[in-house]
């Protein structure tokens, strides 16, 4: 029941009370997904660290414990942190209706960092009791989840992007159940002797919740970011969300069975939903209104992981019958560049996002103009000359890792590992450092250019 007071009821609600004008009311608070993606860059940090300090052992066996607590730095603390966040932050605006609970949200934040990092270094310095610990945490965070989703997911009519959240969180259950089965036989060397299933639970992390959940928001986020409409009906993308989740399954399970039929299926019906994806892509590339700029390069160099991930993985497959060692080093390779493709799409995506996120959280205290004395911008909040060193760093990053493992060669792994970790210190320093300088400005009422202090937002449903 409404109380009739607008503050009374988002405090009892969670939402956000100093809300400016035109943000739709179903958006959390900016600190709920900016938390998730600044968790994000700092576990790319760690993920770098981690592969300089298993460089070695990684050129000879891309299975031993060390090189997984790498891949888990990644996969968990970098990747699932920027995807939960790009999550919680897109329900919302995709569904229309809010989070059951923002503080829900900041608890699933909690789950979530401390087991993906728990999990990667209980793995590698062979502590159980913190590994075991990293599956409860994970299982705590994805009740959480799951609970604060599903009544905006319950929603009908809205398509592609809807689909893929529901069908997400059911890899992300499978997922983290298979996960925290994995860790619960560390005293069996589980990690060890069933690398096969290590490998299923990778590729239903990648592609059957990660893979999907990009794949599913891309479908609103491309037509904005590209000013791209569209004509008649557009299948791609249901294909492309139905065929990779349905193809992720069936290869994971054949993969944890060592089923090959099953295995070779999943792969078919994955690269269906992959291609349909790619198709998706170039139709929106076709029909866009907006010139070539970063967020395109970033996002085409990621379908290109998505064509690399895909020979790499096909070259693995055959050679691994007849020289062992080399499949094993070029399907490591293939799930670093299926791995990239999500890297490189979130890095390019949140020099998008978080600015867009950032704008309406200046606006909220105040700010109207940027440090130039126009009107605040989104390119106002990040400097581009950086963004495009970070581009570099990150491609640079994935394909010399990419070459390193296939070619079972240590500068290179530690080169792509140190390529890596500069990139999440540039992303969270590019991204921070001008809206931390003009929120300290408004804040403190120090003085900017034609007055970036103003006033306080207007009442909501004043235009501006």
């Amino acid at each position: 029941m409404s109380s009739g007071n607008g503050l009374d009821e988002a405090k009892a609600t969670g939402s956000w009370a100093a809300r400016p004008p035109g943000v739709p009311g179903a958006v959390p608070p900016p600190s709920v997904p900016l938390a998730f993606l600044a968790a994000a860059s700092l576990g790319l940090v760690a993920c770098g660290i981690a592969w300089i300090w298993v460089r070695a052992t990684a050129a000879v066996d891309p299975n031993s414990d060390p090189v997984i607590a790498a891949v888990h730095f990644g996969v968990l603390a970098a990747l699932t942190m920027g995807i939960l966040g790009a999550t919680h932050q897109f329900t919302p605006v995709i569904t229309g209706r809010p989070l059951r609970s923002v503080r829900v949200a900041r608890a699933t934040f909690l789950a979530w960092l401390a087991a993906s990092w728990a999990l990667p270094l209980g793995v590698g310095f062979e502590n159980v009791g913190v590994t075991a610990a990293s599956g409860a945490l994970a299982l705590v965070g994805l009740v959480l989840l799951a609970w604060n989703l599903a009544a905006a997911l319950s929603v009908r009519g809205k398509g592609a992007p809807v689909t893929a959240l529901r069908l997400a969180l059911l890899g992300a259950v499978a997922t983290t159940l298979l996960g925290a089965t994995f860790v619960g036989d560390r005293q069996g060397n589980w990690f060890v002797l069933s690398a096969h299933v290590d490998l299923a639970m990778g590729v239903l992390g990648l592609f059957a919740w990660l893979g999907v959940t990009y794949i599913g928001v891309a479908q609103k986020l491309w037509p904005m970011f590209m000013l791209a409409h569209l004509p008649g009906r557009h299948r791609a993308g249901t294909v492309a969300v139905w065929a990779t989740w349905l193809g992720a399954a069936v290869l994971a399970g054949g993969l944890a069975h060592g089923a090959n039929a099953a295995e070779w299926a999943g792969a078919g019906v994955l690269g269906v939903g992959l291609g349909a994806h790619l198709v998706s892509l170039w139709a929106h590339l076709r029909h866009r209104r907006r010139k070539a700029d970063l967020h395109l390069l970033f996002v085409a160099t990621a379908a290109a992981w998505l064509v690399a991930a895909a020979g790499l993985a096909l070259a693995g497959a055959l050679l691994l019958p007849h020289h062992e060692r080399l499949g094993v080093a070029l399907v490591a390779a293939a799930m670093v560049a299926s791995g990239g493709w999500l890297l490189e799409a979130l890095v390019g995506h949140a020099h998008k996002v978080v600015p867009f996120i950032v704008w309406s959280l200046l606006r909220s205290e105040g700010a109207r103009n940027g440090p130039s004395g126009k009107p605040l911008m989104f390119a106002d909040l990040y400097h581009h000359g950086w963004a495009a060193t970070t581009y570099g760093t990150v491609t640079t990053g994935i394909a010399t890792l990419c070459a390193g493992l296939g070619a079972s060669w240590t500068p290179a792994i530690a080169a792509g590992g140190a390529l890596l970790a500069a990139t999440g210190v540039l992303t969270a320093a590019n991204l921070s450092a001008r809206p931390l300088h003009l929120l300290t400005a408004v804040r403190t009422g120090a003085d900017l250019p034609a007055a970036a202090t103003s006033v306080r937002p207007e009442p909501a449903g004043r235009p501006t």
